[in-house]
């Protein structure tokens, strides 16, 4: 009975905290141990690049060039709203142009860099905002330390050039 009585006064002074557990765990559990450890390891030091699609929305993009393989990340608002942000309108589907948007942000990277002839391999959907992509290129993987073409960063005026 003691026990009982403390767990209500745990509950009556931190009701936040009670509430937001099961929020968190749920939202830990979608990322898993293996897939952050795969990106941190992957993709760690990577300068981000931006594309932008149709949506008028910037899509971040992490190139590993040796292992050619890029990770594309995008935003919970475009996400949850789909490419209607800007018209003020839910889109009523966002998740099914999801795969779609990414895509068409992965080619885009690759034109944008002077890769047309490179074609997308694979995907592999982390999560709704992480999607990483495979691609192939008939050009040989470029030696560390050779200037390639970039895009700009979120801030390009603190870039190092």
């Amino acid at each position: 009975m003691a026990r009982l009585r403390e767990g209500w006064r745990i509950v009556r002074r931190f009701p936040l905290l009670v509430l937001a557990a099961p929020v968190l765990a749920a939202a830990l559990a979608g990322c898993t141990a293996t897939s952050f450890s795969y990106i941190s390891k992957t993709y760690v030091g990577l300068p981000s690049q931006v594309v932008t699609i149709g949506c008028k929305e910037p899509y971040e993009i992490y190139d590993n060039r040796q292992q050619r393989r890029m990770l594309i990340v995008s935003n919970v608002l475009r996400e949850v709203t789909g490419c209607n942000l800007n018209d003020l309108t839910i889109d009523p589907d966002p998740a099914a142009s999801r795969t779609g948007r990414f895509r068409t942000a992965a080619r885009t990277y690759l034109d944008e860099t002077v890769r047309e002839d490179c074609t997308i391999t694979g995907e592999t959907d982390f999560d709704a905002l992480k999607i990483e992509f495979a691609y192939s290129c008939a050009a040989p993987i470029e030696k560390r330390g050779t200037k390639v073409p970039r895009l700009p960063g979120r801030r390009p005026g603190l870039q190092a050039q």
